[in-house]
């Protein structure tokens, strides 16, 4: 695959992160964590993906994502926020906003169905795009802007695409057992170096995956210790109040994640609206991803005091909470309003699409999911 050439400006930022992280592996003996090179590639200040100031989303960027297709899926979202709003308080916490379209969404919805917002956060790591949410959010007061999580909330959360965006450890299956798979420099270039995992990422391994004697000797795959503390600590915070957290994103119950098919994991990158697997591509150019483990981020928001409230795909979530009704608010006679918005409906609950790669995750505690959105519940399955 021929990748499109950066400008130079771009090129000069990915390589003084190239040399921010040589740096970073000749301080650590010679290698880092993948986890490490991740981190450093996505936030680095001013440098990473995330923190520097390339456009990431839409068609100047590099993917698009759900609330970017078609504001029905904001709308959708509204309608389950509300039913929870109704039984905890008139908050929203949203993670990695992105552009902002689906807070602005949220609130034009919540607004014109009589629901009031006292509060509407967000916790957004990329200078870029907060700049670009306080331009799309300007006629919404109610909207503040966090460093972290707070201590304690009770209403909504929502994250859309934010678990696959978090670091993830590599390990490796080897005739002798799990090795980790480390980030060093071999003749001036990025490359990998198996070593035996701290006591702690054994731990990790041995917690996630399920049935690792079935996987065949070189299955190379990804644990999730910082989404799982990600979970952790959202659990903490809800613990301390009322509300529910939907958790949008791509991914596998354990027992579906860690299979034989899988055997060269699933890192992924996205440059330009090419997705390829070579994460020491120019580095701070492009996102990096893996898929999410839902039994883990499951398991560790019920071992830190809430509940699973519901797991399904998307496509059932967003069925469950009104979007086909939503959709039919458009005349069908009216063709030229209605079809790219039935086109792009299609694409968010398709399974050839996004509707089943695509799952939603509910944890909380104090409230409970409207009985259109559970009827689909398969969290039996994590």
């Amino acid at each position: 695959m021929t990748l499109p050439a950066p400008d130079s400006d771009a090129l000069a930022a990915s390589h003084a992160l190239q040399n921010q992280i040589a740096a970073d592996i000749a301080a650590n003996d010679g290698a880092i964590s993948f986890a490490r090179f991740m981190e450093l590639a996505l936030y680095a200040p001013n440098l990473g993906y995330y923190s520097g100031g390339a456009a990431k989303l839409g068609e100047a960027g590099d993917f698009t994502t759900a609330p970017e297709i078609t504001s029905l899926f904001g709308a959708t979202l509204a309608q389950a926020a509300a039913a929870i709003i109704a039984q905890s308080a008139a908050n929203i916490l949203e993670f990695g906003a992105g552009t902002g379209k689906l807070a602005r969404d949220v609130l034009t919805a919540l607004h014109q169905a009589g629901v009031a917002v006292d509060h509407y956060y967000i916790v957004e790591l990329s200078g870029e795009l907060r700049a670009r949410q306080q331009e799309a959010l300007r006629d919404f007061p109610q909207v503040r802007w966090l460093d972290g999580f707070p201590d304690s909330f009770s209403g909504v959360v929502l994250a859309n695409e934010v678990l696959d965006a978090m670091p993830v450890e590599l390990v490796k299956k080897t005739a002798s057992g799990w090795v980790e798979v480390m980030v060093t420099i071999d003749n001036g270039a990025f490359a990998y170096l198996e070593r035996e995992p701290s006591a702690s990422l054994a731990a990790h391994i041995a917690a996630q995956i399920p049935d690792a004697d079935q996987l065949p000797d070189g299955y190379l795959t990804e644990v999730h210790p910082v989404a799982a503390g990600f979970m952790a600590s959202l659990a903490r915070m809800l613990g301390k109040g009322r509300g529910a957290a939907f958790l949008f994103d791509y991914g596998f119950p354990a027992h579906e994640y860690y299979v034989g098919q899988r055997e060269t994991g699933t890192v992924m990158c996205h440059y330009r609206h090419h997705s390829h697997p070579d994460p020491f591509y120019l580095p701070g150019l492009q996102d990096i991803t893996a898929h999410v483990d839902f039994t883990a981020m499951a398991l560790a928001a019920q071992d830190n005091g809430v509940d699973v409230l519901g797991y399904m795909n998307q496509a059932a979530f967003l069925l469950g909470a009104g979007i086909g009704e939503l959709l039919l608010r458009t005349s069908p006679d009216d063709a030229m309003r209605y079809l790219p918005q039935a086109n792009a409906v299609q694409k968010l609950v398709s399974p050839a699409e996004m509707g089943e790669l695509f799952k939603v995750l509910i944890v909380g505690q104090g409230v409970t999911v409207p009985e259109a959105i559970v009827r689909a519940d398969r969290s039996h399955r994590l």
